[in-house]
């Protein structure tokens, strides 16, 4: 890493604080190796001259010098801390501040509400492929909106209001939201929004959310629905069900809503009023639907800190299968960017003889270089941990769909064994998909084959399909292609039968 080998990401925010540390790896990935959260409730814990309550420093206090030592532990060589709305409002900002640097050792960034939202776009647009759309992030103290168009940020917004001080000033004892305080809140909202007339221009766009409130709606949505992919992140919602969803659970109390499935303890006593707040804001903005992000505040302060010249990546999905391959760099590179060439080759020659989906070409590119990835944990076996990896790893620019599609093109060995393997995700793919994945996974094999001596001995490959025969020549090579031949005539049965052509490899015209 230019700055250090590891960074420590620590953000103050109004509800919790949390920690993530980032390393980047001998390959050049970067991953997260550790991460901690404390709920804090800062917003909940000012006075009425708005200032911070004592015994809440002194929490603070011990929070970050116990963050302190976790990065110490693991030789972070800087730590980069924010701090959000509950100390940016506090009267005793200042005091904090001074306390916490003092005793702790660390600088502390106090981020103003156009910062806050710029860090949370950047963590956000760098992990979804998303063009245009508003973007929330409903904190403890504070929510910001963003409107971003063309993957760039136009204009944000940041409102003194969040989940914590807002259940604070709405919910009952018990926890609940009846009629008379939601209306009270839904109106306070309102007339804010309504100050910030650019919230009315762009109708029709989705609701981007990141923080707490909108991914706990996606986990809990998940829960209910039995959803079968384990990925928060890149999660559609409607506002029907949103909306069914805030109408079942306002009316039950904290404490039997914090049983709920998907909805974590230190979340459920403040959920119902961050909703609240999400549902007046999707409504103003005339959005489509919401979409979970995973990815924040702290992702955007890492790709600031670490990429300081250029933080936006251009090419999401690239930037995420290079890091994918980087955390398992077992496989020979050369022999995965040779069998990812041949594939795309292949691609481009066939796509004419049948109709695939317009995104295909996207899936194999990336099936084609991530297909070795799970040799890191056994070269016997690599296929399966392969699948695996990919299921289970950040694959970001991606939808849930394609992610599995993706993973079953990379490791396929067979129809009927891709059947069984996608069984578990039927609620996500059609026929079509499964047909898909099966001759693009068909595909892949070919293209492997074409280089099983792990040598790129072909160089120049001319491909040529009439009469079903699949006519692969070697125009130029670097040496004997025997091994490639056998592997080829191995695999012409199936491959004729999934794209009704005969693959023959042919001997180089001349040695390159």
């Amino acid at each position: 890493m230019t700055i250090e080998q590891r960074i420590g990401i620590i953000d103050i925010g109004s509800n919790s604080i949390r920690l993530a540390v980032y390393e980047r790896t001998a390959s050049g990935a970067h991953r997260v190796i550790d991460g901690s959260k404390r709920p804090a409730r800062l917003s909940g814990a000012i006075d009425e001259q708005g200032r911070l309550m004592p015994d809440k420093i002194d929490e603070l206090v011990d929070i970050m010098n116990h963050y302190r030592l976790i990065c110490t532990h693991h030789r972070t060589g800087h730590i980069r801390t924010v701090a959000t709305a509950a100390i940016r409002n506090a009267i005793n900002r200042d005091e904090i501040v001074d306390r916490l640097q003092e005793e702790t050792g660390m600088t502390i960034e106090v981020i103003s509400g156009e910062e806050e939202a710029r860090f949370g776009f950047l963590g956000m647009i760098n992990s979804l492929d998303v063009r245009d759309g508003f973007l929330i992030d409903i904190g403890g103290g504070s929510t910001e909106i963003s409107l971003f168009r063309d993957r760039t940020l136009v204009q944000s917004v940041s409102f003194p209001f969040g989940c914590v001080n807002m259940s604070r000033s709405f919910l009952t004892e018990d926890g609940t939201l009846p009629d008379t305080t939601l209306q009270t809140l839904e109106e306070t909202v309102h007339a804010a929004l309504e100050r910030e007339p650019w919230l009315q221009w762009s109708p029709g766009l989705p609701l981007v959310g990141v923080g707490g409130t909108v991914r706990a709606l996606g986990k809990l949505d998940q829960a209910i629905s039995k959803y079968s992919f384990p990925l928060n992140h890149n999660y559609n919602i409607s506002a029907a069900r949103t909306d069914d969803l805030f109408e079942q659970l306002r009316f039950v109390p904290t404490e039997k809503r914090n049983k709920m499935p998907g909805l974590s303890k230190d979340r459920a006593d403040v959920f119902i009023t961050g909703l609240a707040i999400l549902r007046v804001v999707y409504r103003k903005l005339q959005s489509t639907h919401y979409l979970v992000c995973g990815a924040g505040l702290r992702d955007g302060l890492f790709f600031d800190t670490r990429f300081s010249a250029k933080p936006r990546l251009d090419d999401v999905l690239g930037y995420s299968v290079r890091n994918l391959c980087a955390l398992h760099p077992e496989a020979p590179p050369i022999h995965v960017v040779q069998v990812n060439r041949i594939a795309m080759q292949l691609f481009e020659a066939l796509n004419r003889q049948t109709e695939l989906p317009e995104r295909a070409a996207l899936w194999l590119d990336a099936a084609s270089t991530l297909f070795r990835i799970g040799a890191s944990i056994d070269y016997y076996q690599y296929s399966k941990h392969t699948y695996y990896l990919i299921i289970n790893s950040h694959l970001n620019g991606l939808s849930h769909r394609e992610i599995v599609i993706i993973a079953a093109i990379a490791s396929f060995k067979g129809k009927s064994k891709l059947r069984q393997q996608l069984a578990e995700f039927r609620d996500l793919l059609s026929e079509s998909d499964i047909e898909t994945a099966a001759l693009l996974g068909m595909l892949l094999q070919l293209s492997i084959a074409l280089d099983r001596s792990e040598t790129q001995s072909i160089g120049r490959l001319a491909v040529t399909a009439e009469n079903g025969i699949l006519k692969l020549s070697a125009v130029t090579s670097s040496g004997p292609l025997d091994i490639e031949r056998a592997e080829v005539d191995e695999l012409s049965k199936d491959f004729r039968k999934a794209w009704k052509l005969l693959p023959v490899l042919e001997m180089p015209y001349h040695n390159g």
